[in-house]
């Protein structure tokens, strides 16, 4: 069975429609940018509520809560098999106060040292025209369907 995601697109209406992505921490995504953002976002069990997870993945990754009403936007599947299910929210916050919880990993490999990292090492808001370029291919419908809810391009 494919492992599921929750997370939450926050968006917030400009002079055109915003939407706030984050990229992955640790050494593999250091200098990868195109096609390595992604939604805030995390796994979850088959017990638990998709929106529920959804709010505290986007608590972990960016160190701020939503309380925000959410709008479901459906799930997608990514080509690792991986099936996120996603949530819309109007919300504008300075992205400069991010504070994303850590993971430990072995780095470099096989060097038997252990580094922490964050699990998200920045976040930003792009237009929609340039968050279609940033995010992970398979999120992508995702900013379609945000942008017939907000009324966006």
């Amino acid at each position: 069975m494919p492992s599921k995601s929750a997370g939450i697109i926050a968006y917030r209406k400009r002079r055109e429609i915003e939407v706030l992505l984050v990229h992955p921490g640790g050494p593999f995504w250091r200098n990868k940018d195109l096609g390595a953002w992604s939604i805030p976002k995390g796994e979850y069990a088959d017990e638990e509520d998709a929106a529920i997870a959804a709010r505290r993945e986007f608590a972990e990754e960016l160190g701020h809560e939503m309380t925000m009403p959410l709008t479901a936007l459906g799930q997608v599947k990514q080509r690792g098999g991986k099936l996120v299910t996603a949530f819309a929210a109007e919300l504008d916050i300075d992205v400069r106060g991010i504070r994303s919880n850590t993971f430990e990993m072995e780095w470099p490999p096989r060097s038997g040292k252990r580094q922490v990292f964050p699990e998200v090492d920045r976040a930003e808001w792009f237009t929609l025209e340039t968050a279609r370029e940033k995010i992970n291919a398979g999120q992508r419908p995702l900013l379609d369907r945000l942008a017939q809810l907000a009324g966006g391009e």
